[in-house]
């Protein structure tokens, strides 16, 4: 994958969390982006709507303080682009940023509460994100690397690891919002 390939991901990116599509990324976007996928938590599981909410918010601070190189308290699909590829994606970075708010959304999404996720549970998370079922699906076989029925937490880590690491563009992570871009 080049780099042109993860800027094309990190643009998609952009306009997914662009959730008043105004062509920037302000903090409501970013609190609206952790309220869609607060709604594939229990609604009575505060604890993980809390973490999905409060790793969002970190992220945006990251992004401010990284990205927001004019100071107008917006970050546009330039500067997104850009601190996606030179901050986020780092080891200092990516562990607080990116990967806190995957172990969040899992904690979640795995409503029966047995350490891992069954494909109903990981399509419920997709479709709340608006990705297809078939897609999904599709993905979830793919993530589901030792073909045991359900995605273990290393499992889904490894994914989103790939989703924004890899430079592979047949690695299963960057097929879990859909065929690899």
């Amino acid at each position: 994958m080049t780099s042109a390939v993860k800027s094309r991901k990190f643009s998609s990116m952009f306009d997914w969390f662009d959730q008043d599509q105004d062509g920037q990324l302000t903090q409501l976007d970013f609190a609206a982006t952790a309220g869609v996928f607060s709604r594939a938590a229990r609604k009575d599981d505060h604890t993980n709507i809390r973490a999905i909410h409060t790793a969002f918010d970190q992220w945006w601070q990251l992004l401010l303080e990284h990205a927001d190189t004019d100071a107008d308290g917006q970050v546009s699909r330039d500067e997104f682009i850009t601190v996606m590829e030179d901050n986020v994606t780092t080891e200092a970075h990516f562990e607080p940023a990116v990967m806190t708010i995957a172990d969040a959304v899992m904690n979640a999404v795995d409503t029966d509460q047995d350490g891992v996720l069954s494909l109903e549970e990981y399509v419920r998370l997709y479709d709340t994100l608006g990705v297809e079922r078939e897609v999904s699906t599709a993905a979830f076989r793919l993530v589901d690397r030792d073909g045991d029925g359900v995605i273990s937490f290393a499992e889904y880590r490894a994914a989103i690891v790939e989703f924004y690491l890899s430079t592979d563009p047949d690695a299963p992570g960057n097929h879990l919002l859909g065929p690899a871009t």
